[in-house]
């Protein structure tokens, strides 16, 4: 008889942003004549640019023609893409990243959950804390975090670095050894960033001990301070120690289109054997590609006209950013982020859990944000909205709060 892979078996629940959809679901049903604004998923609004379009519907156009038409996606990416990512989001930041380290793929959450497949099941991997889910749980998947503890809600093989208040939500080196260290920059939850010199020393501790440092760069497109870094590798030494996922769902709106890609470096390697070729042939293996007209809407990401009207599209969010955050501050709410990301992160009032303020916002305010629990046990107590909502939405949103 056949036999299931146990450690799914393990996994506490549903997917966070599964649970809170079934509980706004039910909801909704029960009231239909709320108006719910949801800043919860982080899911963008805003059309795609013009530009993006444009090449969009000349890529369409191509694929009518026999003569331009384009089948199977070579196995790493289209030439034209990779090269364009390499100049503009490397080589531009004085970084020695080539075209042909980058692997193109259909965004950094499938990646984020793949990358652990090269690596053995006996590493022990850090994480920050709180998180995005997805680098415990596909860790949970392969074996690799040990035995789950539900009163304290952690894993017995996983090291946790609180991201709290004290240290501004930034983590400190671990006093335990690890193999993976997962990262994030600016973070997903809690919008939180670090400087250049900071993520100089995690480079420094990761090629000390030898470990490799995973970098979630997802939302790079919306630093706007001088000291923070928008890759791993302006970080010397970092070719050697770091694994770099980049996504343009929330720098270009491609959350339905899907399109991103990962950053192996040649350098990188376990004694003899590269960490880089492993990837091609986990690639290679099982996955077909991103569609050749998806790739070309990537391209044009970095036309003039391109970067231009997503710089207007980020200025957009970032806007609404700025609205939550000086809105709750006014409130008297205890807030964070939103400066060089589309996230804030509030303290719950009144001493509410996570999930008792996300009840009592769906119920009294009919607005839907994320419980701070879901992302760890440091989440907890804490909240976060996306600015990735309307503007009308977010105003209206930040007025209903204000006004419980």
């Amino acid at each position: 008889m056949f036999k299931l892979n146990d450690n799914y078996l393990k996994l506490p629940g549903s997917y966070l942003f599964s649970t809170i959809g079934k509980k706004v679901n039910a909801f909704a049903a029960q009231n239909p004549d709320k108006k719910i604004i949801r800043l919860g998923i982080g899911d963008v609004t805003q059309p795609l640019a013009p530009a993006i379009i444009k090449a969009l519907h000349g890529a369409v156009d191509e694929m009518a023609q026999a003569e331009t038409f384009k089948g199977y996606a070579p196995d790493l990416g289209y030439e034209f893409l990779r090269q364009a990512i390499a100049d503009n989001d490397y080589k531009a930041r004085g970084c020695g990243i080539s075209a042909d380290e980058i692997f193109i793929s259909d965004g950094a959450k499938c990646d984020a959950g793949n990358i652990q497949e090269i690596f053995s099941v006996d590493n022990k991997i850090a994480v920050c804390d709180p998180v995005y889910p997805v680098y415990v749980d596909t860790n949970v998947m392969a074996g690799r975090t040990g035995v789950y503890d539900s009163v304290k809600e952690v894993w017995s093989d996983v090291i946790y670095m609180p991201c709290v208040a004290e240290n501004h939500f930034a983590p400190e080196l671990p006093k335990e050894t690890p193999d993976l260290i997962y990262l994030c920059f600016p973070n997903n939850p809690t919008g939180a960033t670090i400087t250049k010199s900071r993520l100089q020393e995690w480079v420094d501790y990761a090629n000390k001990v030898g470990a490799v440092i995973i970098y979630d760069a997802a939302y790079e497109a919306y630093i706007s301070e001088e000291d923070v870094p928008h890759t791993i590798y302006e970080c010397k030494g970092a070719e050697s120690c770091a694994i770099e996922l980049r996504s343009f769902s929330k720098n270009a709106g491609f959350t339905g289109v899907r399109l991103g890609f990962t950053v192996i470096p040649k350098e990188l390697k376990c004694g003899e054997v590269a960490l880089h070729s492993l990837w091609a042939r986990r690639h290679g293996t099982k996955y077909n590609g991103a569609p050749y007209i998806v790739q070309r809407a990537g391209e044009a990401v970095y036309s003039q006209e391109g970067k231009v009207q997503l710089k207007e599209q980020v200025a957009y969010y970032m806007n609404n950013a700025k609205y939550i955050l000086e809105g709750l501050k006014s409130a008297g709410y205890t807030v964070s982020g939103g400066v060089n990301a589309p996230y804030i992160w509030l303290k719950a009032p009144d001493g509410m859990t996570s999930w008792e303020f996300f009840d009592y916002l769906l119920e009294k305010a009919n607005v839907v944000g994320t419980p701070g629990s879901g992302f760890g046990p440091s989440g907890e107590t804490y909240f976060r909205l996306t600015a990735f909502g309307s503007y009308e939405n977010t105003v209206e949103a930040v007025n209903r709060i204000k006004a419980l």
